[in-house]
């Protein structure tokens, strides 16, 4: 029993021990700190003088270029310059180049559908216009008179040029 008392009180002096270390490290940085003197006003404008005495102190240190420097460097960001805006020149236009191609290929595509189309109008309006002379023959052959036959002949002949027209157009 004597033991585990012992034992209690080992780790129980250690535990204080350990709080008086955080308190006296508390009281160090604590009395570290340097305390506020005077008002907001005098705090401040004493913050401002320092930040451009040190700012002129660091620009003390600073290496100028000299004028050489200066010139030499322009000339090499002047001569980037030029040929990063070529080169972007240059992507541009072979840009547009192949939109251009590719919207050429489609108009080209577009007419020839439409090419197409006609034709097969124009071989539906032959085609009609065949069934239509085949018809009046028939009804000529009937003993429809020959002014009738006439007129209706004038009438397929201006169709046939209207879709041959229509055709020529597209």
């Amino acid at each position: 029993m004597a033991e585990k008392n012992i034992d209690k009180e080992a780790l129980k002096a250690e535990k204080e021990a350990l709080k008086a270390a955080e308190r006296a490290k508390k009281e160090r940085i604590k009395a570290s700190k340097p305390k506020k003197e005077g008002t907001v006003v005098s705090r401040g404008t004493s913050a401002v003088k320092k930040f451009f005495k040190d700012f002129v102190g660091t620009c003390k240190k600073v290496t100028w270029p000299t004028g050489q420097q200066v010139i030499k460097n322009a000339g090499v960001v002047l001569a980037t310059i030029a040929v990063v805006a070529v080169a972007v020149f240059a992507v541009d236009w072979v840009l547009t180049e192949v939109f251009d191609l590719g919207k050429q290929a489609a108009i080209n595509l577009g007419e020839q559908f439409a090419i197409e189309e006609t034709t097969t109008a124009a071989a539906e309006t032959t085609t009609a216009i065949e069934l239509t002379t085949a018809a009046q023959e028939e009804t000529t052959a009937e003993g429809e008179t020959a002014e009738e036959t006439t007129a209706s002949e004038e009438a397929t002949t201006a169709e046939a040029e209207t879709s041959e027209e229509t055709t020529e157009a597209e």
